[in-house]
């Protein structure tokens, strides 16, 4: 706020929702990388990695994420490692869907 503008009654209001929105963004930011690494994680194991490849795989699966800034990315991401293998896209979605709810649990328990 320049100096010397009066003060309104919508400032603090202004304020608070702008904070609330950067505090929901910043939850739901969280809340996708812990379910990107979930699902990482099991996608590891349906490729045959443990220990650190499987993490490694895990973390790529959080950075396609924020790189490519969307669902869609790290959906086609998965369904392409994993169709060589069996798995079809319902079968990503329906792990997608389940490590969303896990991830909301964990954020939720740690809170």
């Amino acid at each position: 706020m320049p100096r010397g503008t009066p003060m309104t009654t919508f400032d603090p209001r202004e304020a608070s929702f702008e904070a609330k929105f950067a505090h929901d963004a910043d939850a739901l930011f969280r809340l996708h990388a812990r379910r990107d690494k979930l699902v990482g994680i099991w996608a590891a194991g349906k490729l045959g990695l443990s220990g650190e490849a499987a993490a490694d795989y895990a973390a790529q699966i959080v950075v396609t994420d924020v790189a490519a800034a969307g669902d869609a990315a790290v959906t086609a991401r998965l369904v392409a490692d994993l169709a060589p293998h069996g798995i079809d896209a319902a079968a990503v979605h329906a792990a997608l869907a389940e490590a969303l709810a896990n991830a909301a649990q964990q954020l939720t328990d740690a809170a």
